[in-house]
């Protein structure tokens, strides 16, 4: 009997529907998340669920409506949908392929209780998220411990942490971007989503190096090599480096910024105002944090910095569209689950 091998794909999550009660339900649920917002539990209950959700989840809502397909529904969702199927292709029957989202539908227990019936007793769980970071990768990986840890026969798992440098991942980035002639543009940034610099500190075991100089997230030290903005940077330059863009070509920067706390800078909010007043007229925007297509780069990119950018002058920014379920990216996942 061949033992076949489990491969869980997991991303952040996404409402059952763009209706407001849907969208309330699931900012609960995300929000509520202890390595999401690190407050003591009552806190952070009251500030989720009596201030942010009950403030934001009808403006949200109408911002999910922007990009929710007729047809197939939430992006993050059929293009999670569409990997899937392709990773399950190219790895062929000693695998068993299935997809799952951190928040909301179809949710992790689901997943892994596939797993169980089909008595798979090892797993590969991959969180879709680039670079490391608490609220993201460590959640995904907490949850299905703690899923798993109820089970009789605990399953052997593994988990990749991260692939900010994973070559063929890096390549299918620039393979997106090879999609356009760079002269076209002024410039290029490289956006990707904010946390809050807590977070990032309360990360550095020796107190002493997590944004204490300009410089700290440079390179990749032994220090810093857990870090999400040294790894965003890693991946800007592995990918910059292939396209043959000048540093004085690109910027990295931060967006979805949440509240008043400061979160890790400079953001692209105040970074696109600037390079409209420097003449830039034509920004190009990758977004190398989301390897599907999603609110933050379908709607906070295209339409909210767009108009951002053109209030201060600026002409139009295009997006580099993710990877979604492109080929190179299919191939990047099958390499990371079998390695």
């Amino acid at each position: 009997m061949i033992k076949k091998t489990g491969i869980l794909l997991v991303n952040l999550g996404t409402p059952d529907s763009a209706s407001n009660g849907d969208v309330f339900k699931y900012l609960n649920e995300f929000l509520t998340d202890g390595r999401v917002i690190d407050y003591p539990w009552l806190p952070r209950q009251i500030l989720v669920r009596g201030i942010i959700v009950p403030l934001r989840y009808k403006n949200s809502a109408k911002t999910y409506r922007e990009i929710w397909d007729k047809d197939r529904g939430s992006p993050l969702l059929y293009h999670l949908q569409d990997l899937t199927k392709k990773v399950q292709q190219s790895l062929g029957e000693n695998y068993v392929v299935e997809y799952a989202m951190r928040y909301q539908n179809p949710s992790l227990e689901s997943a892994l209780e596939k797993f169980r019936l089909q008595q798979i007793n090892k797993i590969v769980v991959l969180p879709l998220f680039p670079q490391y970071s608490s609220a993201c990768n460590g959640s995904v990986i907490q949850k299905v411990q703690e899923i798993t840890s109820k089970w009789l026969t605990i399953p052997d798992l593994k988990y990749i942490h991260h692939f900010y440098d994973n070559e063929k991942f890096i390549d299918a980035f620039v393979a997106q971007g090879n999609k356009f002639n760079f002269d076209d543009f002024d410039h290029v940034l490289f956006s990707y989503h904010g946390l809050p610099a807590r977070h990032l500190k309360n990360g550095d075991i020796t107190k002493k190096h997590c944004l204490q100089n300009k410089d700290c997230c440079a390179s990749i030290t032994e220090v810093n090599q857990h870090c999400y903005r040294a790894q965003c940077f890693a991946t800007t330059k592995l990918i910059t480096e292939k396209l043959g863009l000048p540093k004085d070509k690109f910027t990295v920067t931060f967006q979805s910024r949440l509240g008043k706390e400061v979160w890790l800078e400079p953001y692209t909010v105040a970074v696109i105002p600037e390079l409209a007043k420097q003449g830039k007229k034509k920004l190009l925007v990758f977004s190398p944090a989301f390897v599907a297509d999603c609110l933050e780069t379908l709607y906070e990119i295209r339409t909210e910095y767009l108009e951002l950018f053109e209030e201060h002058g600026g002409e139009s920014i295009t997006l580099v569209e993710s990877l979604n379920s492109e080929d190179k990216w299919v191939d990047a996942v099958c390499e990371l689950v079998t390695n």
